[in-house]
């Protein structure tokens, strides 16, 4: 009976797991057996971790899945990225939008950089449990990288006048993508207001669009071109 006990809560524990998933599942519906594997482990990866280094808020961990995970691959719905592009994910914190990205285009290089070293033995812990052979991390400011990019995602960690200073000459100069290289930036709320700050070509992508959820309402992807 105990050993019955033990193998019926492993079962629920598994099967929670995947109904969490199960919201990527419903929007990314091509993904691999592996993919979904992926994308169901990172739910007890990240509250392991988040109770050694707090990387999201603990009243918001349990929404891991709409508010984080579903949230980075936003991003995906606005450009597919190609195999051998390489993307730079600033201020990564616990690796959002950068893991979630990675897990769904795995012939894609990411590179994550955060200037705290905490978050990325959190962002390195969790790509090597993954098996997440396309990821780097890496500690550093964006100011003190000298490689380029197709493209740099990040989850509004400054508003886009400094960012924008931070990232405008990291991008290659040739695109090979639809839309051309540059930044694309999850936000949420009024973004033109600041967006006329930065005084470029910009387009706005309503995440409602993509996913019914009352969270996306006012989730936006920011695209700007650099090149």
């Amino acid at each position: 009976m105990i050993l019955f006990s033990l193998l019926l809560s492993t079962v629920l524990f598994k099967t929670s797991i995947v109904q969490d998933a199960s919201v990527i599942f419903r929007y990314f519906p091509g993904l691999s057996a592996k993919q979904q594997q992926q994308f169901a482990a990172l739910d007890t990866l990240y509250k392991e971790w988040n109770e050694k280094i707090n990387v999201i808020s603990r009243k918001d961990i349990d929404n891991l899945y709409v508010n984080h995970v579903l949230h980075s691959l936003g991003i995906a719905k606005v450009s597919a990225f190609l195999p051998g592009a390489e993307i730079l994910d600033v201020g990564t914190g616990g690796g959002f939008p950068g893991i979630p990205l990675a897990i769904l285009f795995p012939e894609t290089r990411f590179h994550l950089v955060d200037s705290i070293g905490k978050k990325i033995t959190v962002v390195r812990e969790v790509s090597q449990a993954l098996g997440l052979t396309n990821v780097t991390c890496e500690q550093i400011r964006a100011e003190q990288m000298k490689h380029k990019y197709d493209f740099v995602v990040s989850r509004a960690v400054t508003q886009m006048k400094e960012f924008h200073g931070w990232v405008h000459n990291k991008v290659k100069k040739e695109s090979k993508h639809p839309l051309d290289n540059g930044i694309l930036y999850l936000k949420g709320g009024e973004v033109e207001e600041e967006m006329d700050l930065l005084k470029r070509p910009y387009s706005v992508f309503d995440l409602q669009a993509y996913f019914t959820e009352a969270f996306f309402e006012t989730k936006k992807v920011v695209y700007v071109p650099l090149i």
